[in-house]
């Protein structure tokens, strides 16, 4: 009698545990899920959302034009000031590939200046029908200007152009040009000065 007590007992059990099916379950897991949306709902709804008022947007673009105003002429300023010291090194760097030149082939070479065109280049003063085969022609930056300056007498000058002088020694001709001046579109310049040695040109704030 026992046994069979315990036998419907265990019966039932399962009878309510199937009743609870997983249609029931979904629906109660939806009922929960809806009542958490409307909790935040409540909850965004007593919080007010604060957007930017027309002040603050002009305040914020007034700090921008602002801050506009004094970096772009700090920039500006910047990127001339590298386009010039620039230039005025990679002229140095054919000088020096002039002088080299000149005392390994045993000849002078000549670094020659066109000031309207704003070219300069290198080429050996004595060259045969087919030319320099190693001459360098080079264009200066769009925003420099570039002007021979001085020479003891008459300059020395290759197709009318005025010339540096490198002699077979890697020294510089007494005729070459004292300086050769680099200026950017704000008036600031550089010059390239001969050594009172004249063994070569370097790079000078001024002219003097």
């Amino acid at each position: 009698m026992t046994l069979a007590t315990g036998s419907k007992s265990s019966d039932a059990t399962d009878a309510r545990s199937a009743d609870f099916s997983p249609l029931q379950g979904g629906l109660l897991l939806r009922i929960r899920v809806a009542c958490h949306v409307r909790a935040l709902k409540r909850a965004s709804a007593r919080t007010p959302q604060r957007a930017f008022t027309l002040i603050e947007l002009i305040l914020v673009l007034a700090l921008l034009v602002i801050v506009t105003s004094l970096v772009v002429p700090a920039m500006s300023n910047f990127i001339r000031g590298r386009a010039l010291d620039s230039e005025a090194r990679r002229m140095m760097a054919l000088l020096h590939a002039g002088q080299s030149r000149a005392v390994s082939e045993g000849m002078p070479m000549l670094f020659w200046i066109d000031e309207k065109n704003a070219t300069y280049g290198l080429e050996a003063e004595t060259v045969g029908q087919k030319g320099d085969a190693q001459a360098e022609n080079l264009t200066v930056d769009a925003t420099l200007q570039i002007a021979v300056k001085g020479g003891a007498g008459s300059l020395t000058t290759l197709r009318t152009l005025p010339a540096i002088r490198l002699l077979a020694d890697g020294t510089v001709d007494e005729k070459s040009p004292s300086t050769v001046q680099l200026t950017d579109s704000a008036g600031v310049s550089l010059w390239l000065a001969v050594t009172r040695t004249r063994t070569g040109y370097e790079i000078k704030n001024s002219d003097k």
